[in-house]
């Protein structure tokens, strides 16, 4: 299921930097969905990376990025500014993903 999860955040992650290119309102409003749409996807692909030996780190980097991405594409769509002190709370889980998956190779 993890997987699955990853594979259609990658997706989603897609249409957000495509919608930003060729549909946002705005310029800041693209670069949201850019800035959104990089980390969702960089993470969805390091998740099915490391799912079969790190799982716990493959959802903690699903989850913020789900954080960190879904606030941006929230605000590129008119909700509230405020979300913007959200966003960075995302980035928490992903960093943790990425220490605890270092840690569990460095275990071997």
């Amino acid at each position: 299921m993890i997987g699955v999860f990853a594979a259609i955040s990658a997706a989603i992650a897609v249409a957000a930097g495509a919608f930003g290119a060729h549909g946002a309102a705005g310029q800041q409003e693209a670069e949201w969905l850019r800035t959104g749409g990089l980390y969702q996807l960089i993470h969805a692909v390091a998740a099915l990376a490391i799912l079969g030996v790190a799982r716990g780190p493959a959802i903690m980097l699903l989850v913020g990025a789900a954080i960190f991405s879904l606030t941006l594409y929230a605000m590129a769509f008119g909700g509230p500014r405020w979300l913007g002190a959200v966003t960075p709370i995302g980035g928490t889980p992903l960093i943790v993903g990425w220490l605890w998956a270092g840690w569990l190779y460095w275990r071997g």
